[in-house]
């Protein structure tokens, strides 16, 4: 029970990497919040049908209102934020020339301004407490790397690594942390979307998107799970000091190698 009586919030987390995070931490004595656009309560009583630790919030993570209600509204229920997950994703998949600003934005809005407004709500319940906290960011290999056809999802990606490292430097004397996994292709419904999108773009089959894409440089042709992803996660949040922080951890059956 790494996690007893943390609070933690995870958005994105009605499904997917999110939702396989929320659980882990639940296992581990968690009360978990679970942040996503729609289907968050229906989650979170799959998670805990009692209701007693864990609940779900409506929010947008790029609509600061939604945001700071939903920070609140968990600090108010469990009695603080010890942990905030961001996680919440989208990806597009187009050759730059052709690329849509509106896309771009909105990719963006989601993975930068997302962060930053989650992170900023989440810091300020951690400031209060004076208890310390951990913030983890869901960034990816493309934090590190990249790849053709996904130049907002790649720029956003990097952009999270250097949030982490500010928000080390600033909460260190309030005892947050903050660190970023960075996951190699994971088979979600994200992915799945991608490999039809890329199959088309690059004009092979959907079978050598998977072989020759997206697991070409693993050192053993498999996707990355949500488990792996998770493990991390707990790992990150359950971390005892100061020590590990404004650290980003590749997590992709070797896809990139520090």
């Amino acid at each position: 029970m790494r996690l007893e009586n943390k609070v933690a919030i995870v958005t994105g987390a009605a499904s997917g990497i999110g939702n396989e995070i929320a659980r882990t931490f639940y296992r581990e004595g968690a009360k978990v919040v679970i942040a996503d656009l729609k289907g968050a309560a229906e989650a979170a009583k799959q998670i805990d049908g009692t209701g007693k630790r864990a609940m779900g919030v409506d929010m947008d993570v790029t609509n600061e209102d939604q945001v700071n209600a939903g920070t609140l509204q968990a600090a108010k229920t469990f009695g603080s934020v010890d942990i905030l997950v961001s996680n919440a994703g989208i990806q597009t998949v187009e050759p730059l020339d052709q690329f849509k600003f509106a896309d771009w934005k909105k990719l963006l809005a989601i993975h930068l301004d997302g962060a930053f407004l989650t992170t900023r709500a989440a810091l300020q319940q951690m400031y209060k407490q004076g208890s310390g906290g951990s913030i983890i960011y869901m960034g990816s290999v493309h934090s590190k790397e990249a790849s053709v056809l996904k130049a907002p999802y790649v720029t956003a990606k990097h952009g999270l690594i250097g949030l982490a490292k500010v928000v080390a430097k600033e909460g260190a004397k309030h005892g947050v942390r903050a660190n970023v996994i960075c996951p190699g292709f994971v088979r979600t419904p994200l992915v799945e979307k991608q490999i039809p999108e890329q199959a088309k773009e690059l004009g092979i089959s959907e079978d050598d998107v998977i072989k020759k894409v997206m697991l070409k440089e693993t050192v053993d042709g498999e996707f990355t799970t949500v488990q792996d992803v998770a493990e991390t996660a707990l790992f990150f949040a359950s971390f005892g000091s100061n020590a590990l922080t404004g650290q980003s951890l590749v997590v992709s059956h070797g896809w990139f190698m520090q």
